[in-house]
């Protein structure tokens, strides 16, 4: 057990003075903008990319993601609309029976 405690306590040393190392190398402006350009580029190329696939579907004639999210959304406007409109119903049924029973 000795064995144990003692790896652990050198790992937490070599963790802390690691992480305060990659901390900084992180913060540094010679990684972050390299980096961000990178994002900047990559974002560009799926932009295009995603692009040239909707175009690529609508040539094909079929549905590109951004017209089925269109009729998901009206999908679930009009499940809406009929789950309150059978709430409405269940609550008139339930108004003209009570009086009957009275």
């Amino acid at each position: 057990m000795m064995g144990w405690d003692v790896f652990k306590q050198y790992f937490n040393a070599w963790e802390s003075s690691t992480a305060n190392v990659v901390e900084a190398w992180l913060k540094s402006p010679l990684v972050l903008e390299p980096a961000g350009t990178w994002l900047s580029m990559m974002m560009k190329t799926k932009a295009a990319a995603d692009k040239n696939a909707a175009t690529a579907w609508g040539a094909l004639g079929l549905p590109t993601k951004r017209d089925q999210e269109r009729a998901l959304h009206a999908l679930n406007q009009i499940q809406s609309r009929l789950i309150d409109l059978e709430e409405q119903l269940a609550d008139m049924k339930a108004a003209t029976a009570a009086p009957k029973k009275a």
